[in-house]
C-alpha cells in the first residue's frame, strides 16, 4: 500500500500574511491562491493550504525535515526575524536548540500560534 499525505488545511486569521511568513522563513516560493486557500507547496509534494477564519484557532504542530545546511539558513532567518525559539515543544527551553537523534531541532511559533519545527534528523532515527 502506498499512502502519502497530500495536503492539509491550516487555519489563519490572515491567510496571505501567514502563508508569506512560512515561505519567507523556509525560503520557499509562494503559490497563487486556489479557491479559498493560499497554498504553500513543500518540496516533498505536501501542500499546506492556508484558509482564513474569524474564529479561535487551535494551534497545530508542523515539523519540517531539512538538511544541515538548510537548518543553518532557516534558523538564521528565525533569529533575524527576532522570533522566540525553543528546544522543546512545551516551550520550556527558550533560546536553545535540541540535538535529538544526533541532529538539530528548534521550535518557533507562526503568527497564529501554530508550533513550527525544523529538524535535521527524524525522531527515533539515531541513538
Amino acid at each position: 500500500m502506498n499512502v502519502q499525505l497530500n495536503h492539509t488545511i491550516v487555519a489563519a486569521h490572515d491567510k496571505k500574511a501567514s502563508a508569506q511568513f512560512l515561505t519567507d522563513i523556509l525560503g520557499l516560493e509562494p503559490s497563487p491562491p486556489f479557491g479559498p486557500f493560499i497554498p504553500v507547496q513543500i518540496p516533498n509534494g505536501v501542500t499546506l493550504d492556508y484558509m482564513e477564519t474569524d474564529g479561535d484557532i487551535t494551534p497545530q504542530h508542523y515539523a519540517f525535515l531539512v538538511s544541515e545546511d538548510d537548518f543553518d539558513t532557516i534558523f538564521g532567518r528565525v533569529q533575524d526575524a527576532g522570533l522566540t525559539y525553543w528546544a522543546d515543544p512545551y516551550h520550556h527551553r527558550r533560546g536553545e536548540i535540541n540535538h535529538n537523534d544526533g541532529g538539530r531541532g528548534v521550535y518557533f511559533d507562526d503568527p497564529n500560534g501554530h508550533n513550527l519545527e525544523i529538524i535535521t534528523r527524524p525522531y527515533g532515527s539515531g541513538s
